[in-house]
């Protein structure tokens, strides 16, 4: 199957997800579970992560200006312009990709090769609304406050880092953080984890949907969601940059 053609099943997948729920109870329920499942449930990654790999960033960025006719409040600066425009919203809308891409993909995919969608489409249910909605929803809502969290976990991050290293003086960093601060930098990388999020979704709902086979498919096609979800998450990444910021 050519790309062209995926590209049609996955618009003509999307059309069918966008419909009216038929019962809203249960949609709800669905909402709040996949809340827990693909957000709360990504907390921990997302807090480790950020913390550690923000103070790397202060460190190297230490170790880099170490020359004394360079102010070392830009140390602060640059892990603040790091964190907020590149590191939080991409580099972490990758981790997510790997981690509840898998997910989303090998629970719609067992529920396939064990034929669990034909019981439902045979009730009459709409089954790619029933159970790709809800995801859509929870992770549009769910992710930007996991941004938001992990560029002030990998902001301070940085900031441990000079304390425990003695590389640069707190105030230093404070005063680099606060410098020349632009709200339009949170309103993009919260745009672009938007757009990410939505990919983070349907694309592994896409190959879980469709999968044929058994269970070692479905594990091919978990590896396949991973790795497309972060090759669209590139890509966007590079057109929204552009039109965003260039």
């Amino acid at each position: 199957m050519n790309y062209f053609e995926h590209v049609g099943k996955y618009f003509i997948m999307l059309k069918q997800v966008f419909k009216k729920p038929q019962k809203w109870s249960v949609f709800k329920e669905m909402l709040f579970r996949e809340i827990e499942d693909l957000g709360l449930k990504s907390l921990g990654i997302v807090m480790f992560i950020s913390f550690f790999v923000g103070g790397v960033v202060a460190i190297q960025t230490a170790l880099s200006v170490d020359n004394p006719f360079i102010p070392k409040y830009l140390i602060g600066f640059a892990t603040k312009r790091s964190v907020i425009l590149e590191f939080a919203p991409t580099f972490m809308s990758v981790i997510l990709a790997g981690k509840v891409g898998s997910y989303i993909t090998s629970s719609i995919g067992t529920m396939r090769v064990t034929e669990q969608i034909d019981a439902l489409e045979v009730m009459g249910i709409n089954s790619l609304n029933y159970l790709v909605l809800p995801k859509i929803i929870a992770v549009l809502f769910f992710y930007p406050l996991l941004i938001l969290l992990a560029m002030f976990l990998g902001i301070y991050g940085g900031y441990v880092a000079g304390i425990m290293t003695d590389l640069f003086f707190s105030e230093d960093y404070i005063y680099g953080v606060q410098l020349d601060f632009n709200p339009y930098f949170i309103k993009y990388a919260l745009i672009k984890t938007l757009v990410f999020a939505f990919a983070i979704a349907t694309i592994p709902s896409y190959h879980g949907y469709y999968v044929k086979g058994g269970s070692l498919e479905v594990g091919r096609a978990s590896t396949q969601a991973v790795v497309w979800t972060s090759i669209v998450i590139i890509l966007m990444n590079y057109f929204l940059t552009q039109m965003l910021l260039g």
